[in-house]
């Protein structure tokens, strides 16, 4: 059942962006994702020790580490359909800044905190806001034209890049000076975004293409349904979700992955994660724009997920660290993967509906970071005691070289089916 929803009365909303999309409106949401990637890569050299500090051995600090990051997942999962169907009622704009001052208030809660059921609270509060990425690509959607929207989407993910390059970069030297400091800088940061989107951001959508909150859509189990059943989507739910879990046990397992086969430290560690970051800021903001001038986001699709496949094998199979960064700077086309599905998923999609259909993306990708730590882990822990080089310790690798097989696969009989449904319905070609 969908209930509407009437606005209380307020001030006038902000004008909205013109459809033809507004140089300024790009640019801020740029930053705003920027400043937001970047206050999130902070975070990640400290979270663990924070927690460390509560606990009283590294098998409880693990676990409630664990505990930590399941919770923040599983609170973006419930939230980004929510906040992206509210963003089709009431606008892009309040929803993003509502975002920006909850995100705020997660990090200087977190820097605050006592104890660790007060850390687990503020990172619950940090994951559901953390879910306005999603409305953040249906602002771009909504000021984009859809033959334009896999090469801004690529944009977005470059600043994604750039953030992973320099947040955790700065939260460990921020973290050396004491180890709260970061969440205050990362609480600033977003106290910026804030800011900055008050005295900035338009509203990039017209009143006329706004509709009553559905509910039932809002549900997150509930908005993967629709997802699935929206013309034009159908199995790229399962390459989105194949995609996202193979991503998301790779950020789980990485780390631990190079210290057992590598015997890598911290700063070993980083400079790999800085060599990943800067291969996806180049490929997302200076190359993508090119490559689909050549060819169709389909392809490109397809073509992102074979190389992707052989990368992930390739890190599992690497005797030697650096051999990764082979495979890292090998793999430029797996860096596009992201940004040509989701550039099919939003033309799937009417004007009207695009927060909630990305909003039921980043939901699923929410879903795929609760499931990862829950899979990845054991697969890693069953191998850790192998000796050091031996293949086999690439075990999680296999398995996010296989979920993306399976979406390799699914991708061509995904778009097989279009064409024969376009050839089937074109006059003379049937």
């Amino acid at each position: 059942m969908t209930a509407a929803v009437t606005p209380a009365p307020g001030p006038v909303p902000a004008p909205a962006a013109p459809p033809g999309g507004r140089p300024a409106a790009m640019r801020f949401i740029m930053v705003a994702v920027l400043i937001d990637m970047l206050a999130v890569g902070i975070i990640v050299p400290v979270l663990p020790a924070l927690v460390g500090q509560f606990t009283a051995s590294p098998s409880e600090q693990t676990w409630w580490y664990g505990a930590i990051a399941f919770t923040y997942a599983a609170a973006s999962f419930v939230a980004a359909p929510l906040l992206g169907a509210l963003s089709d009622r009431y606008g892009r704009r309040p929803v993003l800044l509502l975002g920006f001052c909850g995100v705020a208030l997660n990090f200087f809660t977190t820097a605050l905190a006592t104890s660790l059921w007060m850390l687990l609270a503020s990172r619950i509060v940090g994951g559901a806001m953390q879910a306005n990425a999603a409305v953040a690509n249906a602002y771009v959607a909504d000021i984009t034209p859809p033959d334009q929207r896999a090469r801004r989407f690529g944009l977005l993910g470059a600043m994604f890049g750039i953030g992973f390059i320099l947040g955790p970069v700065m939260g460990g030297l921020l973290g050396g000076i004491d180890l709260r400091l970061p969440f205050f800088v990362a609480g600033g940061l977003a106290l910026l975004n804030l800011a900055y989107g008050i005295f900035v951001l338009p509203e990039s959508l017209p009143a006329d293409r706004r509709r009553a909150v559905g509910w039932e859509a809002a549900n997150p189990l509930s908005s993967l349904q629709q997802l699935a059943r929206l013309k034009g989507v159908g199995l790229l739910v399962g390459v989105l979700a194949c995609v996202g879990l193979a991503q998301f046990t790779l950020y789980t397992v990485w780390v631990l992955y190079t210290t057992f086969k590598f015997d890598w430290g911290p700063t070993e560690n980083g400079w790999s994660l800085f060599a990943v970051g800067m291969v996806a800021a180049l490929v997302q903001g200076v190359l993508l724009g090119r490559i689909l001038k050549h060819v169709t986001p389909q392809r490109l699709a397809v073509l992102a997920l074979v190389s992707s496949t052989l990368a992930y094998a390739g890190y599992g199979l690497v005797t030697a660290g650096w051999m990764l960064y082979v495979v890292i700077v090998c793999n430029l086309l797996g860096n596009t993967v992201g940004a040509a599905l989701q550039s099919l998923v939003s033309s799937a999609a009417s004007g009207s509906r695009q927060g909630q259909t990305l909003g039921a993306v980043s939901g699923l990708n929410s879903l795929m970071a609760v499931l990862a730590p829950a899979l990845a882990t054991p697969l890693l822990g069953a191998v850790s005691q192998l000796p050091a080089g031996d293949w086999r310790i690439g075990a999680p690798m296999y398995f996010c070289a296989a979920l993306q097989a399976m979406a390799l696969a699914l991708a061509i009989v995904h778009f097989r089916r279009q064409r024969r449904s376009v050839l089937s319905s074109t006059p003379g070609r049937a």
